[in-house]
């Protein structure tokens, strides 16, 4: 019989596994009744979303703190030890959120003691880092202590495996498997930290790997002699946002030619309680706004910045007195059309060459890619599935060139050195692409509708609805009941043309509880649980062929409107 929340509850506070002050901090909760708190921390065990667990910090089963993130580490090692390999290896990496270095040591601790090696870099680094110190180093797997960029009440840990990208099947199921078998947190094996060190078992990672992978991040610029030529007319506003990117962000800046970098002093620091923000995302302009600030007092020409672990990256730009805050399947666009036009006019664009992206990122990244003869791939949405299917290629066809790489919610790369996105050469080719239109005399604004002219005009928007606790959970899954058993040919006048459900497992895609609604003009409308925040999140594209491209923008705008209201309006009905 299913053990209640309060059971659970109690059996924590009493349990001499855990410390006294866990301990304490149940039974306080219990003492004063709080019974809604501990349904919430005890009605489920964690769960494995896209690449690991993130929660909201505090003690019990279902929070991130060190006994779940002992927990995971063993069903981590369990898989790890399951590949028989004869000198097996871990790296660790871990940003600024309260508790990372702590969680760190924690997770080296559980590995020394299965006898595997921990390598954990001696300061926060970020994701990109820890991808390429797996490949560095050939370890079976990563761990990156990390939230990205939620709210500073989360922490998490994301789980790589051997090739440096996020764990993907069969192994990630096998690393969930194993989490929820292990029912006895007093059954977990681990040392303390400093006799690891002492035995070899733990190794901190030094200067050199970060050294050798700004070397190699160099050279993935485009057009480096535009950049160290030109890159002091480019007057940059970074800010890490209390992040792990200060160091490495401020070096690929000056080691490409950007000397005029302001950073936001207020944010300069690492700090996991992001005291000047809500929530530490780039993609929203309430993040970037002491940047916008310091762009307007001192005539910047671009805003640049990036979450805690580095990995996503956001932009603005003024013009004509208006703050403009690039979408990321804008910044995409940007992107992929100055690498393709540019490895094409130096005749560096092989004929066997291929870009990927999400399914949920807009479609005129499909359209720009092709027109340069560059196969496309899409997979579905994370940089798991977009970096597993790099290393599949790559596997299959090692003399295939890669482009680029992204995904709508502000992530990219544009080298092989990492297996995740990383936004320290993605700043540094924000960078490169927004200095070659400054040349040109032209924004980023014109340059992306250059490209609209010539390419069809695309508008995207994301619709994202949070939904927290049980009740959330319960909540997100009437939702996608409702628009599953969506029967009508049409939608708000527009006629249907296809609805797929990936969680049939179609187009090769692994089983994902994703919903797509393709309309016969061209339109698309996906849904889906995100799988590291308790939000069901939506996706629109819409496409305009007929009329100038201001009347494209504006028919674009209305229809996206008209579905955002139909969107919220079935979501508070289910």
């Amino acid at each position: 019989m299913e053990k209640s929340s309060l059971q659970k509850a109690i059996e924590w506070a009493n349990n001499p596994v855990f410390d006294s002050e866990s301990r304490r901090e149940i039974q306080d909760l219990i003492d004063k009744n709080e019974t809604l708190e501990i349904q919430e921390r005890f009605y489920k065990d964690l769960e494995f979303g896209t690449g690991g667990i993130r929660s909201i910090l505090g003690q019990g089963i279902n929070r991130i703190n060190t006994y779940t993130i002992r927990k995971a580490t063993e069903a981590l090692c369990r898989e790890v030890l399951a590949q028989k390999s004869t000198a097996p290896s871990i790296c660790i990496s871990y940003d600024s959120r309260r508790f990372s270095l702590e969680f760190a040591k924690t997770a080296a601790e559980v590995m020394a003691a299965h006898g595997i090696k921990a390598y954990i870099f001696d300061r926060l680094n970020p994701v990109a880092l820890l991808s390429y110190s797996v490949r560095h180093h050939q370890s079976m797997a990563g761990v990156m202590v990390t939230a990205s960029h939620n709210p500073p009440e989360y922490n998490g840990y994301k789980v790589f495996w051997s090739d440096g990208a996020q764990v993907t099947p069969p192994n990630d199921q096998n690393i969930i498997n194993n989490y929820y078998a292990i029912t006895d947190f007093g059954s977990i094996k681990h040392i303390a930290f400093e006799d690891g060190v002492k035995n070899g078992l733990i190794e901190w990672i030094g200067l050199k790997i970060e050294d050798l992978y700004h070397r190699d991040i160099l050279t993935s610029a485009i057009n480096p002699e535009l950049c160290h030529r030109e890159g002091s007319k480019l007057k940059i506003i970074y800010t890490p946002i209390h992040g792990a990117g200060l160091v490495p962000c401020s070096r690929a800046f000056r080691e490409l030619g950007f000397s005029d970098v302001k950073i936001v002093q207020e944010q300069a620091q690492p700090d996991g309680n992001f005291p000047t923000v809500k929530s530490p995302n780039p993609e929203n302009p309430s993040a970037l706004a002491l940047a916008v600030a310091l762009m307007e007092k001192c005539q910047g020409d671009i805003v640049m910045g990036s979450d805690p672990d580095t990995d996503r990256l956001g932009v603005a730009i003024k013009k004509e007195g208006v703050i403009h805050y690039l979408s990321g399947n804008q910044i995409g666009i940007l992107k992929l059309h100055y690498i393709l036009t540019q490895l094409k006019k130096q005749n560096r664009l092989s004929t066997n060459s291929y870009f990927v992206k999400s399914i949920v990122t807009t479609s005129l990244l499909d359209v720009i890619a092709k027109s340069f003869g560059v196969e496309v791939y899409n997979t579905l949405t994370g940089f798991k599935w977009i970096c597993g299917k790099m290393n599949e290629i790559e596997n299959a066809d090692p003399s295939k060139q890669f482009i680029f790489a992204t995904e709508e919610s502000f992530g990219y790369l544009c080298h092989t050195f990492a297996r995740d996105k990383d936004g320290v050469s993605s700043v540094t080719m924000m960078a490169e692409v927004a200095l070659f239109y400054k040349t040109q005399g032209i924004d980023l604004l014109e340059a992306l509708d250059l490209i609209y002219d010539q390419y069809g005009f695309s508008h995207e928007s994301l619709l994202s609805l949070d939904y927290f606790g049980i009740e959330g959970q319960e909540k997100i899954s009437r939702i996608m009941a409702k628009f599953r058993n969506f029967s009508d040919n049409s939608l708000l006048g527009n006629k249907i043309f296809e609805i797929k459900d990936y969680a049939q497992g179609i187009e090769g895609l692994p089983k994902s509880n994703v919903l797509g609604f393709f309309f016969e003009n061209g339109d698309q409308f996906y849904l889906r649980p995100s799988g590291t925040e308790p939000k069901i999140k939506f996706y629109i594209m819409i496409q305009e062929k007929q009329g100038s491209l201001a009347e494209k923008k504006l028919k674009a705008t209305e229809k996206t409107n008209k579905l955002l209201a139909y969107i919220n309006s079935e979501a508070q009905k289910a």
